[in-house]
């Protein structure tokens, strides 16, 4: 696969995720996917330090943080 095509499928999976949890329309779905894709440098490291039990190590940077493993 490419990586425009792993991009689009992460994005249509995380839409199709967040409809079925969130019961709303596919497009906002697709848009809330979407915004979460273009700010997943912030969005990661914001959920690792939130859901982190020790609190996020300082030496991580958002570079080292992934929203998806490829």
């Amino acid at each position: 696969m490419t990586r425009q095509t792993f991009s689009l499928v992460a994005l249509m999976r995380t839409s199709w995720q967040i409809q079925r949890t969130r019961q709303i329309s596919r497009a906002k779905a697709i848009t809330s996917a979407w915004a979460i894709f273009q700010n997943a440098d912030i969005m990661v490291y914001h959920l690792a330090r939130k859901h982190s039990r020790k609190g996020i190590d300082p030496t991580r940077t958002a570079q080292h943080l992934t929203l998806f493993i490829a």
